[in-house]
């Protein structure tokens, strides 16, 4: 069986390596993003306006090379260790073993 990932020309692991080109802002966007939150929801929880939340998520999908949203959402899922600060986050603790060893690789 041929790799879906080797056949689409993608590589997740540099995929998610480019998250690194995001502003902190736009990193915190991204996380939330991959919530499946709309633009007003992140709004409110991001405390900014919408129009801005768009933005953010434009500029998100341009720099990650994605060509959707929803490409950007399922990227954040993957990238989940390294964007997320929280030290309680029960989604870290459980796989960071495989978090730390993402992010030594992109270190």
């Amino acid at each position: 069986m041929t790799c879906p990932f080797r056949s689409a020309g993608k590589d997740p692991g540099a995929e998610v390596a480019k998250v690194n080109l995001l502003t902190a802002r736009e990193k915190e966007v991204l996380l939330h993003l991959g919530t499946g939150a709309g633009n007003r929801e992140l709004a409110g929880k991001l405390g900014i306006a919408e129009r801005t939340v768009k933005a953010h998520v434009q500029r998100i999908v341009m720099k990650l090379d994605q060509t959707s949203r929803l490409e950007a959402a399922v990227l954040s899922v993957l990238a989940h260790g390294l964007l997320c600060t929280d030290p309680l986050c029960g989604a870290c603790r459980t796989t960071g073993t495989q978090h730390h060893r993402l992010r030594t690789a992109l270190s």
